[in-house]
Formats: structure tokens, C-alpha cells, sequence
């Protein structure tokens, strides 16, 4: 298993680098988080203090921000994030189980990644594919009339998403 990379100190001078082109601007925080998150893959948070000194704000308040906004991260992410439909269609359809059975396959629970950073679990309230209910969503690829054969078979060779 793979370890999560850890902060270096080029890192975090890419990150000021990064900071450094909307310096002063505290408009630009979410864009500067988003850009962070898009070439690490999460927010270091031994970024948040550099950030809040380059735009002139308290580490709180962006630290505020992240907690605030459920797409910002400040852990690792997996490569591949699972999305188990947890909305009515897919609940009476098996939906329970289908999260059981996810959770088992990847040793995971809900909101946690795999250690070798491949999967991240997530429940969302719907995925908007009522008609193929219970289903998940790896990668962002939609795969409907889950069953227990079906995630056992998707998950079997970790090649999700592919």
C-alpha cells in the first residue's frame, strides 16, 4: 500500500506561488482553494496558514470556508470516488445493502479512503437515476440494478471505473 504524500517544502512553495498571483484578493479564495485542491489532490492544511497570511486574513476564516464547502478536502482523497445512492427509489430497491456490501468489498465506512488512496466512500441523498435503482456511481461512471453479484463483481478485480 501506497503512503499519502506527505507536504514538502517545494510543495508548499507552489502553493505560495499559487497564492502569491491573487495576493491581498480575499475574493480569490475559493478559485486559490479549488486550483490547491486540483494539483494535490486536497488542501494541505499547512496550507491554510500560509493562505490566510497572503490574503490578509485569519487561518480560521479560511479554514471556515473549507469546513464549509462539502467539494473542499483536507485529507487525501482516493483516485476513484464511490457515490452510494442512498435516495427513496434506491433505499426500497436494496440500497442498504448495497452500501453493506460496497463498505465490505472496499474495508472501508462511509467518508473514509482506502489507505492505498484508490477509493473514497461517500453516500449522497440521490444520484438522479431513479430508473436504475439501487445504484452507485464510481468514478464518474453510473452503474444501476446493483445487486450483490454485481458489486462483488465490480469491486472483485478493483478495476472500477475503467
Amino acid at each position: 500500500m501506497d503512503e499519502p504524500r506527505t507536504i514538502t517544502e517545494s510543495d508548499l512553495a507552489r502553493i505560495g506561488e499559487i497564492v502569491s498571483e491573487q495576493s491581498g484578493q480575499k475574493w480569490a479564495m475559493i478559485p486559490l482553494l479549488q486550483r490547491i485542491q486540483d494539483e494535490f489532490g486536497y488542501i494541505p492544511p499547512q496550507s491554510i496558514p500560509l493562505m490566510a497570511r497572503k490574503l490578509r486574513l485569519f487561518p480560521s476564516q479560511v479554514q471556515g470556508v473549507i469546513s464549509f464547502y462539502t467539494q473542499l478536502y483536507t485529507e487525501p482523497r482516493g483516485k476513484k470516488v464511490v457515490r452510494v445512492c442512498r435516495g427513496t427509489a434506491c433505499h426500497v430497491r436494496g440500497g442498504k445493502t448495497v452500501l453493506k456490501l460496497v463498505k465490505q468489498q472496499l474495508d472501508i465506512g462511509e467518508g473514509e479512503t482506502t489507505p492505498d488512496l484508490e477509493y473514497t466512500l461517500e453516500t449522497v441523498a440521490c444520484i438522479g437515476v431513479c430508473a436504475l435503482a439501487p445504484n452507485i456511481v464510481v468514478a464518474d461512471h453510473v452503474h444501476g440494478h446493483m445487486n450483490p453479484k454485481k458489486v462483488e463483481l465490480l469491486f472483485k478485480h478493483r478495476e472500477v471505473g475503467e
